[in-house]
């Protein structure tokens, strides 16, 4: 019997590589302690804006949901309500991005991605614990803390990203 071999691109390389280094930020991520919990700077973000500026958002997609998978496994969070409020949020804010990214470029930048991608984020976890874990009106109580962590960690991931961005941008042209 012959074995199957999967044939794969350069991109799929490129998407594995990235998704690897999201869910590296992802792991260290989750070592910081929190001062309250669920809310997480998000740094792996960085990585989803960063590829969705660089190889457009269907990369980012998998780079995103691929982070999700693996870092639940990885922490053996797989299947658990942690892991379900993380998808939630991951699919609201691609959702957000997909949305805000058929806009022209002059409306959005990488900052105001971030900060719409966070508080969807967070909404999407605020709906499914409303919904599912916790189907109470005063999960309504969490919106105004939730929502100025997705403020402030959306800005400085979006700040992050630009720079990152820049940076490419500069490197490109000095080796052109």
């Amino acid at each position: 019997m012959k074995p199957i071999q999967i044939q794969t691109t350069v991109d799929d390389h490129r998407i594995a590589k990235l998704a690897a280094f999201a869910i590296a930020l992802h792991m260290v991520e989750a070592v910081i302690p929190s001062p309250l919990p669920g809310v997480k700077p998000g740094i792996a973000n960085i990585v989803t804006l960063y590829v969705l500026y660089q190889y457009g958002y269907a990369a980012a997609a998998w780079v995103s949901i691929l982070r999700v998978f693996a870092s639940s496994l990885l922490l053996g969070q797989f299947l658990s309500p942690t892991f379900v409020l993380s998808l939630s949020g991951t699919i609201f804010s691609l959702g957000i991005l997909w949305l805000a990214f058929k806009f022209p470029k002059k409306y959005f930048g990488p900052v105001s991605l971030s900060i719409l991608a966070a508080f969807a984020h967070i909404a999407g976890q605020l709906m499914m614990v409303r919904l599912w874990l916790i189907p109470h009106a005063g999960v309504a109580y969490l919106v105004p803390i939730f929502a100025l962590a997705a403020l402030f960690f959306g800005l400085v991931n979006g700040l992050i990203t630009s720079k990152l961005l820049a940076n490419d941008g500069r490197k490109m042209v000095n080796n052109e």
